[in-house]
């Protein structure tokens, strides 16, 4: 193995969720942001979760008149 080309290996890199989780893994980043975890992924909570983009969802629900 060559030495020099590898990155700095952190043992205890912190990951921290939009949702406010935080937790610990090993990566070649001191620090991670991410939107989903498990403790909010919909997949894992059971519960679902519309992630609106430029109001795409209201006129889709407008146009079907589809109520809350």
């Amino acid at each position: 193995m060559k030495d020099k080309i590898h990155p700095k290996y952190y043992d205890n890199a912190k990951v921290i969720c939009l949702c406010g989780n935080t937790f610990t893994t090993g990566s070649t980043k001191p620090e991670i942001r991410v939107e989903m975890c498990g403790k909010c992924h919909p997949f894992y909570t059971g519960t679902q979760r519309i992630v609106d983009t430029m109001g795409k969802v209201e006129r889709f629900k407008k146009r079907y008149k589809i109520k809350d």
